[in-house]
């Protein structure tokens, strides 16, 4: 198998999008990977879930899925044999019957963690502050003025829903551990990933490496494949 016959699908969390992908997509293509971000409505997990698989039967060959924060809930919601691999990057995992929610809050919060709270649609924004002081605060001051500027608002529902049985429990999964990240606790982080019997790689990094840390990432995802897949280049 060579490099180019995977499809690596990336799957951005909540208050992003696709872009926030761009420095590990150069990278991974670099690699000789295919790569996709696969785009979230945000409206409800069922419906991010329906919108991976909608990426996954755009593709052809073996997929690996790699999710960041709340995306983690929607890669483990997939069922699809092509999936041969899950990486979780600082994402949530919720069990089957477990709400990101109850992940999310599992543990303490750190104390510059925003609070979060619908408005009257139904939709979670971050705060401006929140960007800085915990979702990416270690991003530039050109960088946090993107993504705050945007920012993609996940609506309550995607919080509430129960999980589906995740596909964590049978398919390879490796998890990145942010262990500065403001978001989730990376305590929750360790219990998550020990559940999981994930392949752990932990790393002085916030809550969004794939904007601060690429080359971290875009290294573990590449070693995760490799030690995955057969591959002759």
């Amino acid at each position: 198998m060579n490099a180019t016959d995977i499809n690596i699908l990336l799957v951005h969390g909540a208050w992003a999008d696709g872009g926030s992908w761009n420095a590990v997509t150069l990278k991974l293509e670099q690699a000789g990977f295919k790569v996709v971000c696969a785009p979230l409505p945000l409206r409800t997990l069922f419906d991010d879930i329906q919108s991976v698989q909608n990426v996954i039967d755009r593709t052809k060959g073996p997929v690996v899925l790699v999710g960041h924060a709340y995306a983690g809930a929607v890669i483990g919601g997939v069922e699809d044999n092509r999936v041969g691999l899950l990486v979780y990057v600082a994402a949530l995992a919720p069990d089957e019957g477990e709400t990101v929610a109850e992940v999310f809050y599992r543990d303490d919060a750190h104390p510059k963690r925003p609070e979060l709270s619908p408005d009257a649609q139904g939709d979670i924004w971050l705060p401006d502050a929140g960007f800085g002081d915990a979702f990416a605060p270690e991003a530039s001051t050109e960088t946090l003025t993107i993504l705050r500027a945007t920012q993609r608002p996940i609506s309550v529902a995607c919080i509430q829903e129960k999980a589906p049985r995740p596909a964590w429990k049978k398919t390879p999964t490796w998890f990145l551990i942010a262990e500065l990240d403001r978001m989730i606790n990376p305590q929750t982080q360790h219990f998550m990933a020990e559940r999981m019997k994930a392949t752990v790689r932990a790393q002085t990094v916030d809550h969004t490496p794939l904007v601060t840390a690429a080359d971290f990432v875009a290294d573990s995802v590449t070693e995760a494949v490799r030690t995955t897949f057969t591959i002759t280049n």
